[in-house]
């Protein structure tokens, strides 16, 4: 089955914390860590827009008013994806993708032209590609599940999983995306890893991706572009594209403790995107080192709670979807701090919860409300005792890295191989 195992999770009775997390309706401490982060997103994002704002559409507060209508449509799908069975999925994850391809191809289609680029519908406002990476995580989690028995035949395993892949990472690069592309390759391969799939598959699909990722580069300027910059301030930071060298600026500029918020000086002398791409440069500069690591907490106890979600779940398909889910969103995080700090190259993707962005929020909080549901149904359980049945497969994910160290002593059965 690969390094992702399945344990029988029948005989053991759950946790206090799991009974605690389905009578409140969800893992609290992911739902706190969700909240701080959109909490910390808004203040800086007003911090960080509303010079921007001010200077292009004439009111200092328009990007942050935006950003809060966007975040209570966001925040209203949440809810309702974290009441609604995340098994209804396996109904609707191809109608859920037909509507990202149609939506991919109207976008190009239609044309709209911003910062360079055509990835846009209604001024800016929607982004289909932001659509595409949740898609990929609901749908791969169906398809991988109703082929759980079929992953190690390359024929109706690998294959087919490369052609779903390079149709809509095709379409997205085609706009170009670059980040949406990688992203969905990303979390594309990782899913197949996490489902079972035969380690020399994983392996052929590595070295596929790679060539893949490498004539990529070589036929796109944009990211000929980006890799030669990325290059470049690898041997010498002075090197590095002007995006990175602000960026680096404002992180020297905030030290240990920042500046403080609202004083940050780079967003107001060129930092491109301050706003959107850029703000944890911002953040840095403002909060210093020890704001940016209390970010990464925050997203590090997303991760923990995501992945404890993913080995409670009743059965395979919400254990690849809540780990999906959450590698989607944390890789997106730490992608964007990545390349704030000249580890790797520019991508323009958002920081997820924090990022000025209708369609990133949106689709990110969609995704933690269908995380939620799933760290619910994990909590069910019967009087007995035992947790409640869920469909034919008992069965349920366990990743690699096991983050339930203090129950080691207390546990009844162990991981076995299937």
């Amino acid at each position: 089955m690969g390094i992702g195992t399945f344990v029988d999770r029948t005989s053991r009775p759950p946790s206090a914390s799991a009974v605690r997390g389905q009578r409140s309706g969800g893992d609290l401490i992911l739902i706190a860590a969700v909240i701080a982060l959109v909490i910390f997103g808004l203040l800086m994002l007003y911090s960080a827009s509303t010079d921007f704002s001010f200077q292009v559409y004439g009111s200092s507060m328009y990007m942050f008013d935006r950003q809060l209508i966007w975040l209570a449509a966001g925040t209203a799908l949440a809810v309702l994806l974290s009441r609604i069975d995340y098994h209804i999925w396996r109904r609707y994850a191809v109608v859920l993708m037909g509507l990202t391809i149609l939506l991919l191809v109207a976008v190009l289609i239609r044309s709209e032209v911003r910062f360079g680029a055509v990835r846009t519908f209604i001024s800016g406002s929607a982004q289909p590609s932001e659509l595409a990476k949740l898609a990929i995580v609901i749908y791969l989690s169906v398809w991988l599940y109703s082929k759980r028995e079929q992953l190690h035949d390359i024929q109706l395993g690998m294959i087919p999983l490369a052609m779903i892949l390079g149709l809509l990472s095709g379409l997205t690069y085609l706009e170009p995306d670059l980040s949406a592309t990688l992203v969905i390759l990303f979390i594309g391969g990782l899913m197949f890893f996490l489902a079972g799939g035969d380690l020399r598959q994983i392996l052929l699909f590595l070295v596929v991706a790679l060539l893949v990722g490498w004539l990529v580069v070589q036929v796109s300027a944009t990211g000929r572009q980006r890799m030669a910059s990325y290059l470049a301030g690898l041997k010498d930071p002075m090197q590095a594209n002007y995006q990175i060298l602000r960026s680096l600026g404002a992180i020297v500029n905030g030290g240990w403790f920042g500046v403080g918020i609202g004083q940050a000086s780079t967003k107001l002398t060129g930092l491109p995107f301050a706003a959107t791409d850029s703000i944890f440069a911002v953040i840095v500069e403002e909060l210093g080192l020890v704001g940016a690591l209390a970010l990464v907490g925050l997203y590090g106890l997303l991760l923990w709670r995501g992945l404890k979600a993913s080995l409670r779940a009743p059965d395979s398909l919400g254990s690849v979807m809540a780990a999906g889910l959450t590698f989607w969103i944390v890789a997106e995080a730490f992608m964007n701090m990545g390349v704030m700090v000249g580890l790797l190259p520019p991508a323009g993707n958002a920081l997820p919860f924090i990022s000025a962005g209708g369609s990133n929020l949106v689709t990110t909080l969609a995704g933690i409300g269908i995380l939620i549901n799933i760290s619910r149904q994990g909590g069910q359980v019967h009087p007995g005792g035992h947790p409640a049945p869920e469909g034919e497969d008992r069965r349920s994910y366990s990743a690699s890295v096991d983050l339930r160290r203090r129950d080691r002593r207390r546990r009844e059965s162990r991981p076995r191989r299937v």
